[in-house]
């Protein structure tokens, strides 16, 4: 059983090394927890859930070309991760161990995202490129193969941290340790330079403010003000492209992949295109009056996690992952407005848990973030960690005291 255990911590948190060493321990973890006869867990959200899986089901085969769209049934082993480390994980201590474990590994891949930088700005440098121009198709990556991937990554990262920060046990030794790695986590999402990492760490961050020194909020537009006047130029300019892009931004192109996304749920409101389909169809949607050739982007999915579901799976499937979502919310608050005064690791695994989801759903309004199996893994173990601090009877339970490492 101490074996499984581990094996469902490795998985959770070497994901932030890569997607094969955490899905070979998920594996491991899995058949460890079918051979030692433990209990296997789902959270409450198992309903919304399974009708999600089963409408990605549904739409499959509804498709016409069912071939196709094997590779998101194959990404449901994703989804094992919540029994694995809801099943396994029944101890707080082991918990926020591993909520620290991703701060320390996102320090590492943080250093690892400036040491890239520097490099991206010294090749810029050598070919007499724009950095603007040269950077925005080539950002950091960390140890992943996308930077939005990277960037999502340490917003959870650091979410969580502060999360532990702000309401868990009171950090008396090696405080200074997590302080350094929020810094170089929050200094990586800044190079990082995806606006909508941006947007939905500011989601977080104001969620978990607000409920730990509410005046802090109030000066969030003062630092942000600070912040933009003293950046060098070019991340400026990022900022400001959110409403004013340069040739090089990818603002144009989502108005077209959203646009088309639009025709294509119009087109197949019940049941979507299928798993893969708005990829594979994605021409055939392209509304008329779009000049060719498209602007520059990548047009494989929708940019949007509520109008690539409603499109790929249909209108029902994509209100089922609604339902999920902020069934979660709901059921974190009403853990936490049962909980006694005073820090714990619950009410930071809760608080934490929300800041999470509000953060994810903020940023899919521009990215299919949830599409992505690291950024799904890292979300699936939030969740779950959140629905174990609802849970009674867990290992190291002792609310409000002691303090933490």
């Amino acid at each position: 059983m101490s074996i499984a255990r581990w094996l469902a911590f490795g998985s959770a948190s070497l994901i932030l090394l890569g997607i094969a060493p955490s899905q070979i321990f998920l594996a491991l973890a899995l058949a460890a927890l079918l051979a030692c006869g433990e209990a296997l867990r789902l959270p409450r959200i198992r309903l919304p859930l399974l009708l999600f899986l089963l409408g990605t089901l549904v739409s499959l085969l509804l498709s016409g070309n069912p071939v196709a769209g094997l590779p998101q049934i194959r990404k449901f082993y994703v989804f094992t991760e919540l029994l694995v480390v809801f099943s396994l994980l029944r101890s707080l201590k082991m918990v926020r161990m591993l909520f620290l474990t991703w701060a320390g590994i996102g320090a590492i891949t943080a250093i690892r995202g400036c040491v890239q930088f520097v490099g991206k700005v010294q090749e810029a440098h050598r070919l007499g490129r724009d950095f603007y121009a040269f950077y925005v198709g080539e950002r950091i990556t960390g140890f992943t193969s996308h930077w939005n991937t990277y960037s999502a990554e340490e917003m959870f990262a650091v979410i969580m941290l502060l999360s532990f920060l702000f309401f868990g046990r009171p950090v008396r030794r090696r405080l200074w340790i997590w302080l350094i790695c929020t810094a170089l986590i929050s200094v990586a999402i800044v190079l990082g330079e995806t606006r909508g990492i941006w947007i939905a760490v500011a989601v977080g961050v104001l969620y978990l403010l607000w409920y730990w020194k509410r005046w802090l909020v109030a000066l969030a537009p003062v630092i942000v003000l600070v912040g933009f006047f003293a950046a060098p130029a070019h991340l400026q300019d990022r900022l400001t492209s959110i409403f004013k892009p340069k040739a090089a931004d990818s603002n144009q192109f989502r108005v077209v992949t959203w646009r088309t996304g639009l025709r294509m749920i119009e087109a197949h409101p019940w049941f979507g295109l299928g798993p893969e389909g708005p990829k594979l169809h994605f021409d055939e949607y392209v509304p008329a009056d779009v000049p060719r050739p498209l602007p520059s982007g990548w047009y494989g999915h929708l940019h949007n996690i509520y109008l690539h579901y409603a499109a790929e799976r249909g209108i029902p499937t994509m209100l089922i992952l609604m339902w999920m979502l902020l069934q979660i919310i709901v059921d974190f608050w009403r853990g936490l407005k049962a909980l006694p005064p005073g820090p714990s690791d619950r009410r930071f695994l809760l608080h934490g848990g929300i800041a999470v989801v509000l953060a994810t759903m903020a940023e899919g309004f521009v990215e299919l973030n949830l599409g992505d199996s690291e950024v799904l893994t890292m979300f699936l173990v939030v969740v779950a960690c959140g629905y174990l601090a609802l849970e009674k009877n867990l290992a190291g339970d002792q609310e409000g005291q002691g303090t933490a490492a």
